[in-house]
């Protein structure tokens, strides 16, 4: 399971001109599963990523995480973290789960989130989303459940 991070002030994701997820301060992450992928990974990436401590304490120092500030978070579905563009023009994204593989740790990571008792907003799995961040910062974390990166 992969993770882009962004701080943000504020992010919203949109579907035909509906929006469908809004935060405030917090986090928004986009997240992209793979074909090995299972309840350990989301339980790592989760428990990683609200308590990241990547938000400034009294001290201007990146000292407090997710729950400590009680923030936001907004969670979009983005097979793309899996293109392999190694070889050639264009990304190869063999390495992206199927939708019935990648749909549930989707929506457990989402729950998951959900029992920190944090607001947790998403995107629409599979949709054409328009994504607008107001980046924190800026602030970008990449996390990879493998521990690739």
């Amino acid at each position: 399971m992969r993770a882009v991070v962004q701080r943000v002030l504020s992010s919203s994701v949109t579907v035909d001109e509906n929006v469908v997820g809004n935060v405030q301060k917090g986090l928004m992450v986009l997240l992209g599963v793979t074909h090995d992928d299972d309840i350990k990974d989301v339980e790592y990436m989760v428990e990683k990523i609200v308590n990241l401590r990547i938000f400034e304490d009294e001290n201007d120092k990146m000292n407090l995480s997710l729950l400590d500030i009680k923030g936001e978070l907004l969670v979009v579905s983005q097979f793309t973290l899996y293109g392999d563009c190694r070889k050639g023009r264009r990304p190869n994204f063999t390495e992206a789960a199927k939708p019935d593989k990648a749909i549930p740790l989707y929506e457990e990571f989402i729950n998951k989130a959900k029992e920190h008792g944090i607001k947790v907003e998403k995107g629409q799995f599979g949709a054409h989303m328009a994504v607008d961040i107001v980046n924190d910062g800026p602030v970008t974390i990449l996390l990879d459940s493998k521990k690739n990166f």
